[in-house]
């Protein structure tokens, strides 16, 4: 996926401080920020969106849902919202899965 902004970002092509990194995912700030503080949590490996998950898929979708907990409890935050939006029309812009973690503390 040599256009994708998220993979450039992955593999240090575009410079980018994580919050978190393990073998499965990165998280970083969004440069657009829509709360006080608003995270993406982004796999390592290219999955063009929910819509498009492969068999073994759901272990990498679970892994950023406990990553998103785990960074909610360390943030200290007591409460966030967590988005994940699916194709164009349901207001995805760039296609490699991501979740957002969204919180008006922070």
């Amino acid at each position: 996926m040599n256009d994708c902004v998220f993979c450039k970002i992955i593999t240090s092509e575009i410079p980018c401080k994580f919050l978190h990194e393990d073998d499965k995912c990165v998280v970083f700030k969004d440069i657009h920020p829509k709360d006080n503080t608003h995270l993406l949590i982004v796999p390592k490996k290219h999955i063009h969106s929910i819509s498009e998950m492969e068999d073994g898929d759901e272990k990498i979708a679970g892994h950023l849902l406990h990553v998103a907990k785990k960074l909610g409890q360390d943030l200290g935050l007591s409460g966030y919202k967590l988005q994940i939006n699916v194709g164009k029309d349901g207001g995805q812009e760039i296609f490699h899965l991501h979740v957002h973690l969204l919180s008006k503390l922070g």
